[in-house]
């Protein structure tokens, strides 16, 4: 829908964000890198099992945990950017009117409650009458909050109808979710506040200029703290610090009911998010490359293992301007961490992103987050449309964030001790070491080591970062980054079938030594077509040469030769046909790391193998594994399609009602209401607009992938096509009659199949194919036992 949108959406969206600002808000109030300092107090010392940390550590995790970086103001932009169907600030408070308050959020966001905490009991008159959580009484004050030690950014009404506060914010009662008073919020913005209509009158609460006294600033903790897994709370809605871990991801998290507010299934957007499982996101969803490709959030163990092999197989060339990231050499002299780069440009770097495309150093994948997040969006939307895209995407450039943004600036300075920390506390979380873990552990010697031989000869090309020594050299995929990329992989990948190796890995994983330092990954790109996983995660741009993250992948990466051909199946009819992967970065993902896998299920890059339970306790994480499993090495168990059945190898996300794209009235500009007398039918009785119908049943990427902007080639055929594509689903929308079944909108949207799918960014529409291998659906190789997938199993609850 994105696509076919386009033409409409630019046009509201050109009003909804003002002109960009060269300088962040702290450069236009004066502000250094060196007066926004990371805080110092141990105050999370309960959190991430106990771990004692040094000063440097403490800092790393106070910055993961409550720093923002100043995108308060991007986060009140977005508000705008979805018409209105976003906004953090009502996900912070307890309203009665709400769909969730404090004591409901866990079940309904899967968000985690900030410990110290209660729930509002009516509105607050300090807080301009929103009902915000309250600090219980017996806990101590939150330091980070401080204006005395860290003095927020003074700018507009700050320090005159609001206070000036910290440049942490406040706790707002969630984790992750900091409060900023609105710089914006002045004297004729006080005189029109009304916090009950805020809660209650969409006309009130839908006007694009409603200046809130709030601002919601997000830290990189919102997406990656969730429940020990050790340690689980006794109550998940109102955990203890102690209970929480920094660095498991938020894998309960209902990411569609948090960007939609309400949750209407009416409105498109929301069937959009809906294609999110719980703990899994589209990163690339506001700076928009018109493909859904939801991800789980990363969990982060082992990260000095993850390093090390970096060190063998990590190599990239940077050039340009990718080589303004920051590498560890530029902090310290001398020590471990500065193997990671040798001038002029190669890097020796992990790959966070599932697609193996931030390989600019550790420090650059950690940086680029807080801009994905909101940090000096001043700038970075000046760059693309967000959410809805249809303009042309040009990158934010690294020197222009390290010459106008103090918030940038301070945060290339934070980032080595973040590295600091996850080095020392990303530590497994074992089973064994979990209340009760024990008991679903295998205790049959014999079983285990026929897991560890299973593992050995058939997972762990992939899934260790052990392997035989020495690589021979015709195998070895160190320096292999670019163009000839495809050649090393196949030989890599024929040493791993050959009987000497497997001869050794079985040494190898039967070392009782095997799990420590491992990070059960290679960190290998692997193609899309061996994996036969959705290629929509693989055939993300937003880092190819030219787009938005131009400046934070490498040469190396641009010059990835294509992977060749995979088989995509028409959403209406099953039918297979080729689809040929573009060469240039696209087409390869990483091996996902297996450490602690018992806790982290479901599992594939995007949460659709296995069921899911809103449940962290140590039984439940369990359950959700075992089947995850089953169903990973018994593809035949897993979900099918509702319409299509056996005709495609898995499920398509559709729509689950029937929906439209809806825009408010607040939302809509003058001069487009003024043509409301000439297209009636374009309008709602309350002056909004809907776009639609789309009828329940219809695959939600056959228009959430839909490519508005033209990419090499014939851009005057494209746009030619496109313009034709959307006049005739325009027209036969408004010719239908208006009683029409969904049946006849089915019929009406499979007629057109064939130009949707023509203009379709990722016309791959199964979402929980692929990774068959030790089962009869990878032909190359012999199918396991099910007693040795039983043996697999076992032997992996033990990681």
């Amino acid at each position: 829908m994105k696509g076919a949108v386009t033409l409409l959406a630019t046009t509201l969206l050109a009003i909804g964000f003002a002109a960009a600002q060269p300088l962040d808000e702290a450069k236009r109030a004066g502000r250094t890198a060196a007066s926004l300092p990371q805080a110092s107090e141990d105050y999370f010392h309960d959190m991430d099992n106990g771990i004692p940390l040094t000063p440097e550590e403490v800092r790393g995790r106070n910055m993961w945990l409550v720093w923002t970086g100043g995108n308060d103001r991007f986060w009140d932009g977005m508000t705008r950017s979805t018409f209105g169907a976003f906004d953090l600030l009502k996900i912070v408070t307890s309203h009665p009117g709400q769909k969730a308050d404090r004591d409901s959020r866990w079940d309904w966001l899967g968000v985690v409650n900030e410990p110290c905490f209660e729930k509002a009991d009516g509105p607050d008159p300090a807080r301009f009458g929103l009902w915000l959580d309250k600090r219980r009484d017996a806990c101590p004050p939150d330091p980070f909050a401080d204006p005395a030690k860290y003095p927020g950014v003074a700018l507009g009404s700050r320090g005159k109808t609001v206070p000036v506060g910290s440049y942490f914010g406040e706790p707002s009662g969630i984790v992750g979710l900091r409060l900023f008073t609105n710089p914006d919020f002045d004297e004729a913005a006080r005189e029109r506040w009304d916090p009950e209509r805020y809660y209650s009158d969409p006309s009130y609460y839908d006007d694009p200029k409603l200046v809130r006294p709030y601002r919601v600033g997000m830290s990189c903790g919102f997406c990656h703290v969730g429940p020990s897994p050790i340690h689980p709370p006794a109550d998940a809605a109102h955990p203890q610090w102690s209970e929480l871990n920094s660095t498991v991801g938020a894998q309960y998290m209902w990411v569609d009911r948090i960007f939609v507010y309400g949750a209407d299934p009416r409105n498109f957007m929301f069937q959009l998010v809906h294609t999110y499982r719980p703990g899994a996101m589209d990163t690339s969803l506001v700076s928009t490359d018109n493909i859904n490709n939801p991800r789980t959030m990363n969990a982060i163990y082992n990260l000095g293992a993850r390093m090390a092999q970096a060190l063998r197989w990590g190599k990239e060339s940077i050039v340009g301007p990718e080589r303004n990231n920051r590498q560890f050499n530029d902090f310290v002299s001398s020590g471990p961490l500065t193997q990671f780069f040798q001038k002029p440009g190669t890097v020796f770097t992990p790959h966070v992103l599932k697609d193996g495309s931030d390989a600019v150093g550790a420090l650059g994948a950690l940086n680029r987050v807080y801009l994905n997040i909101g940090l000096y969006s001043e700038e970075w939307l000046r760059h693309f449309n967000p959410v809805i895209g249809g303009k042309p995407i040009t990158p934010i450039r690294i020197a222009t964030a390290q010459r106008n943004s103090a918030y940038w600036q301070a945060t290339e300075q934070g980032t080595p001790d973040m590295a600091r920390f996850f080095l020392h506390a990303g530590q497994p979380d074992h089973l064994a070491d979990a209340p009760g873990g024990a008991a679903y552990l295998e205790t049959d010697a014999a079983i285990l080591d026929r897991g560890k031989t299973v593992f050995a000869e058939t997972c762990a090309r992939c899934h260790s970062s052990k392997l035989p020594a020495p690589i021979p050299a015709e195998a070895n995929l160190q320096g292999c980054a670019g163009p000839n990329y495809m050649r090393c992989w196949d030989r890599y990948w024929a040493w791993t079938r050959t009987d000497a190796f497997k001869a050794k890995m079985r040494e190898i994983v039967a070392a009782p030594d095997f799990l420590q330092d491992n990070f059960l990954s290679t960190e290998a790109r692997v193609p899309v077509t061996l994996l036969q996983t959705n290629a929509c995660s693989p055939l993300a741009t937003n880092a190819l040469s030219g787009n938005i993250w131009n400046d934070f992948s490498s040469a190396s990466y641009k010059s990835l030769p294509s992977v060749g051909a995979i088989t995509v199946h028409d959403p209406f009819t099953g039918d297979a046909r080729p689809y040929v992967m573009p060469a240039g970065g696209r087409g390869y993902t990483r091996p996902p790391s297996l450490v602690s896998v018992w806790s982290t299920a479901p599992f594939l890059l995007n949460n659709t193998v296995g069921p899911y339970e809103h449940d962290p306790s140590v039984a439940a994480r369990v359950r959700v594994f075992q089947a995850s499993m089953e169903q990973m090495l018994w593809p035949e168990r897993r979900r099918k399609d509702a319409i299509l059945g056996d005709k495609v190898p898995g499920v398509i996300d559709r729509t689950t009602a029937r929906s439209f794209l809806i825009i408010p009235a607040g939302f809509i500009p003058e001069p487009l209401r003024a043509v409301r007398h000439v297209v009636p039918r374009l309008f709602e009785a309350d002056g909004g607009i809907r776009l639609g119908p789309i009828p329940a049943g219809v695959p939600v990427n056959l228009l959430a992938n839909l490519q508005p902007l033209a990419e090499g080639g014939d851009i005057g055929a494209h746009y030619l096509q496109l313009a034709r594509l959307l006049l005739r689903l325009k027209l036969d929308l408004l010719t239908l009659p208006a009683d029409a079944t969904d049946e006849q909108l089915r019929t009406h949207f499979a007629n057109l199949a064939r130009p949707l799918l023509a203009l379709n960014k990722c016309p791959d529409f199964v979402v929980n194919r692929g990774h068959y291998f030790g089962t009869s659906m990878q032909s190359a190789e012999p199918a396991l036992s099910d007693a040795d997938k039983n043996a697999l199993i076992a032997f992996m609850k033990t990681f």
